[in-house]
């Protein structure tokens, strides 16, 4: 998960401060060098470092914090809001044309996940009321143009191409006029990336730039490779000049240097991250919800937003029907399963969870739970609808042939049936709470 180390190592300083009635100058000193070790360990940037612990310590050592009756957790509510600061401040939106036709160019080096990306923004949009279109202008790596094709088709978004062209510069003014022409109102740009920043590239970005003025240029990174995703950062905005920054594979990325670094090193902010292969896992980043994260305290906004993206209106209110009549079947658990699935699986759920309520859960207890979810889908789908419908049916000669068709144990459909007969039992018990009956979003949940 994004920031463990990190994470575990700031949440370990904060409860050595809680458990003192008093702090000392003593105290604060040697929980500033705790925290100065743990953002080197993540990989932020030295000078990022320095500061952050300067501003925190002065603020920690003032009188209203000390002579505080909670003084430690005064310390952390400043340690969040210098992280906030330090990510951003505030989230950074994209901005558009006035005009109603706005060009975003996507730039950086290769390896970073750029044409992915490139499909997914444009599904992004499009899900936020965009009509997107993109456009292929990597005449020179093998099947950068495939991919981007077969990539916005996945996301049903159209891809301008001219295949025999090797003028990025030509395409990329051509892709304007088609997509403007055809009323779409965001052409998003997919350009060449090179090993490393090097003259031609810039050049080559630089024609680009000039012929389509793009509203926003926007550089996409691997926030897995630390500081030199934030020196990559720095080398084009001094060259090309960038608007924001998209970091992939920060769900990967356990140390998360380069997150909290590169806005003070480029004065850019971070606009989305990546946090999955799947073109739907890109989301806008939220420096004050990052900062919850890393302080173990959660990501509670994020979770319900997960929630009601993955809900249904119609699913819910059948579920709800059911619930009353207590005709909640194997069919109604396994769309639960789904649902569960829609907002990220386990480790995205938890991730968003209070410190508290995911303490202990390892790694493997997460792919753990995964696998239960793939072997319960697997005995559901192998039932007729006659057994999703009436599980009582089920008998020995029954539960024989689905567990051969799922390829599972016995044992495993007899945990999957004590499971939705729990749940079961859970349901009927919101039901009969009025606070579950009037708040739609946890009839589907």
């Amino acid at each position: 998960m994004a920031f463990e180390g990190l994470s575990e190592k700031l949440q370990g300083v904060f409860k050595k401060l809680k458990g003192k009635a008093v702090l000392t100058e003593a105290d604060i000193n040697e929980a500033m060098r705790e925290v100065k070790l743990a953002l080197l360990e993540a990989d932020v940037n030295f000078k990022v470092v320095k500061d952050f612990v300067a501003i925190v310590k002065e603020k920690s050592l003032g009188e209203e914090v000390l002579s505080s009756l909670t003084p430690a957790q005064q310390v952390i509510k400043i340690v969040n809001d210098e992280l906030v600061t330090l990510m951003g401040g505030s989230s950074s939106k994209l901005t558009y044309s006035p005009k109603g036709f706005t060009v975003l160019l996507m730039v950086g080096l290769q390896g970073t996940g750029k044409t992915t990306t490139c499909a997914k923004l444009a599904a992004y949009l499009k899900k936020n009321g965009k009509n997107p279109m993109l456009a292929a202008c990597d005449v020179y790596r093998p099947a950068a143009i495939d991919q981007l094709e077969i990539v916005g088709n996945s996301v049903g978004v159209p891809v301008f191409t001219m295949r025999d062209c090797m003028e990025p510069e030509k395409i990329a003014e051509a892709a304007c006029k088609e997509a403007e022409y055809k009323g779409y109102n965001v052409l998003i740009i997919d350009t060449a990336g090179r090993l490393q920043i090097d003259e031609s590239l810039m050049e080559e970005l630089v024609r680009i730039k000039k012929v389509t003025k793009p509203h926003e240029i926007l550089l996409v990174v691997d926030a897995m490779t630390g500081q030199d995703a934030v020196n990559a950062a720095e080398g084009f905005n001094d060259k090309l000049g960038i608007d924001g920054i998209i970091m992939t594979k920060l769900d990967g990325d356990t140390r998360g240097g380069a997150a909290l670094s590169v806005k003070s090193v480029t004065g850019k902010p971070i606009k989305f991250v990546g946090v999955g292969e799947k073109l739907d896992a890109l989301e806008a980043f939220h420096p004050e919800r990052m900062a919850s994260r890393i302080l173990g305290m959660g990501d509670m906004m994020s979770l319900i937003e997960k929630a009601q993206e993955s809900y249904d209106d119609e699913k819910a209110a059948e579920l709800e029907k059911k619930m009353r009549k207590n005709e909640f079947t194997l069919e109604d658990f396994l769309d639960q399963i789904a649902q569960i699935k829609g907002m990220g699986g386990l480790g995205k759920l938890l991730d968003m969870l209070p410190g508290a309520a995911t303490k202990g859960v390892k790694d493997i207890d997460l792919e753990k739970g995964e696998k239960e979810f793939v072997h319960m889908e697997a005995i559901i789908q192998s039932m007729t609808k006659q057994e999703r419908k009436d599980p009582s049916i089920l008998n020995a000669s029954r539960r024989k042939r689905i567990a051969a068709g799922s390829g599972v144990q016995v044992s495993q459909i007899n945990q999957l049936i004590k499971k939705y007969e729990d749940a079961k039992k859970m349901m009927k018990q919101f039901n009969m709470a009025p606070k579950f009956k009037k708040n739609k979003m946890f009839r589907g949940l």
